[in-house]
């Protein structure tokens, strides 16, 4: 790979390096990406079905979603899929669910037009309402699809084609709605890394990130020393900027005045008051024992601990 590195980087200039070199590039680091298990129908009425992970949402209204099926990076031929909307502009993009992965990746071989990968793959079959291709009963969501633009990408070997289509219906499994939507633990989607890695989008790999409600502050209010925190983290320090106020030094005190009155109601206030008692003897470890515990309060969503500890020991 021809690549120059400064600055801790490696920098590749894709122009100058070989198709498959840039192609792990995209993958591994665009990602994980979702899967468009995509089905289309041949002019001879034969039921294709390959998977697609350049694919992702624009919009709802209208909804549109986009894939990319690309031109063998070999010969430069065209995948069936392709071949098929050119002629018949019309898909049902599937979700991909754990459960289908080793399906999903058979039904990506390369088997002749004249064969359906829904037979060689094992899926069932449903009719769709408003398209001509077949839907898999087998995934828990579905979009019909008509076809609106296909637009090529340099039209050559490794180039992709990006396939914009407008949904006309959607289709969405009883067994993964709860409360009017969707849930991730029920729906158990994968998505796609670089290589033969996979991601499974569920239980322990799910977390939850509170949006702002108004205009945050902003990390840039913050003090230079929390800023420059060798213990605090850009997601902490995220949280801490997103806070619509700041306390300012009379209701710092006043807060810090009322955690020494009270018993320690918890491991990083105890922590707090433990640092603030040894700034004396060892500041440089009572610092951090601080910020520590205003790291572990912010883990556990206590921001307004958080920041009050962190005002109060900018200003010591």
């Amino acid at each position: 790979m021809n690549e120059n590195t400064a600055n801790g980087f490696i920098s590749v200039d894709p122009r100058q390096n070989p198709l498959r070199e840039v192609h792990n590039l995209l993958l591994s680091g665009v990602s994980p990406r979702p899967i468009a298990l995509v089905s289309t129908i041949s002019e001879d009425g034969v039921d294709n079905l390959a998977p697609f992970s350049f694919f992702n949402a624009f919009g709802a209204n209208p909804p549109y979603i986009a894939f990319s099926p690309a031109y063998s990076g070999k010969d430069g031929s065209a995948k069936d899929t392709l071949l098929n909307l050119e002629k018949i502009p019309e898909c049902v993009v599937h979700a991909v669910p754990f459960d289908l992965v080793e399906q999903v990746s058979l039904a990506s071989t390369a088997y002749g037009p004249e064969l359906s990968e829904f037979t060689k793959a094992g899926f069932e079959t449903l009719n769709s309402d408003a398209v001509r291709p077949k839907r898999v009963k087998n995934s828990p969501f579905h979009m019909e699809c008509e076809v609106e633009q296909i637009i090529p990408l340099g039209g050559t070997k490794g180039s992709g084609n990006l396939v914009l289509c407008r949904v006309v219906r959607f289709h969405v499994s009883e067994a993964v709605m709860e409360d009017g939507k969707m849930t991730p633990d029920a729906l158990d989607l994968i998505g796609r890394n670089g290589f033969n890695y996979y991601t499974r989008a569920s239980g322990a790999a799910l977390f939850t990130v509170n949006k702002p409600t108004g205009q945050g502050m902003g990390i840039d209010q913050l003090p230079e020393l929390v800023r420059e925190s060798s213990v605090l983290t850009g997601n902490d320090l995220g949280k801490l900027g997103s806070l619509e106020t700041f306390p300012n030094s009379a209701e710092v005190q006043n807060y810090v005045s009322g955690l020494k009155k009270h018993a320690p109601e918890s491991k990083y206030h105890k922590l707090f008051l433990h640092g603030l008692e040894d700034m004396d003897k060892n500041p440089g470890q009572a610092k951090r024992d601080m910020e520590v515990a205003a790291k572990v309060a912010l883990n556990e969503g206590d921001e307004k601990f958080a920041i009050h500890v962190l005002l109060a020991l900018a200003e010591l």
